[in-house]
């Protein structure tokens, strides 16, 4: 509790700086409109109407392999509050720059979790023992994620029914939540989230809703992450990037982090 105290303080003195900053050296301000983040942008931007995710004052991204080389300072110096790096898929697969990025992550202080890809062709149990193989159990992590959504895997097209995908998930999210000390989060898509009713699932929601926010496509659906398009501009990193936005306010994100952190 002592060495997390110390990581959590840390953290905390890195997000107060960072909230202070004016947008010349890189920090957040939010404002109305598209250009609440001024260092974040868009290459193919979705016109919102009414709620658009550009007035959350907390955001972050999800990356894997296909970002490349990252500049992490500048990442962190653009604003950007946490990520999400991809770990694993089914019970075989890791992704060959999760380790690169988790080390980089730390020393650039952005919070971070990994997620895993789900695979129907494999058990929960197959799955969580390859997770926790790869991933670090390691203090001051962001809870670890379950990424369930329809897969084109031409070895695996296998589409169980949704009382089979949704106990499997379970056991899956019972072992990993169990040895790292944090349920996880599951992320998820419209379509995937509809045909396997996910609502009645017990976790925090990360939503994919690039046309619309959220409350339309999961009505009534409490989400922590909102996934707001998958065409976005970061500096530090090449080409396009997913953006996520968190549920509250930064001092909700705060609490939400000595919540759910790694201990």
């Amino acid at each position: 509790m002592r060495i997390f105290g110390k990581f959590l303080m840390g953290l905390m003195l890195v997000l107060a700086v960072a909230c202070s900053r004016t947008p010349e050296r890189g920090g957040y301000r939010p404002a109305p409109g598209p250009g609440a983040n001024p260092q974040l942008g868009d290459s193919a931007p979705h016109s919102w109407d009414g709620r658009g995710p550009y007035g959350q004052q907390v955001h972050g991204i999800d990356v894997s392999r296909w970002q490349g080389d990252i500049d992490w300072d500048r990442v962190r110096g653009a604003g950007i509050s946490f990520a999400f790096i991809k770990a694993t898929e089914g019970a075989d697969h890791y992704d060959p720059s999760f380790q690169r990025y988790w080390r980089e992550t730390a020393a650039a202080r952005i919070p971070r979790g990994a997620y895993h890809y789900f695979y129907f062709c494999r058990s929960g149990a197959e799955q969580a023992a390859w997770f926790i193989r790869q991933v670090p159990r390691e203090i001051g992590s962001l809870p670890p994620v379950i990424d369930l959504e329809w897969t084109n895997s031409q070895t695996c097209p296998y589409r169980p029914p949704a009382q089979d995908i949704k106990r499997q998930a379970s056991i899956f999210m019972d072992i990993v939540g169990r040895y790292y000390g944090q349920r996880p989060i599951i992320y998820t898509t419209v379509d995937f989230y509809r045909d396997n009713r996910l609502g009645d699932m017990q976790a925090e929601f990360w939503l994919r809703s690039v046309a619309n926010h959220p409350s339309v496509p999961y009505p009534g659906q409490r989400w922590a992450f909102w996934q707001y398009t998958g065409t976005g501009i970061v500096p530090g990193i090449r080409g396009d990037t997913d953006l996520n936005a968190f549920a509250g306010t930064r001092a909700d994100w705060v609490r939400w982090l000595q919540a759910r952190l790694t201990r």
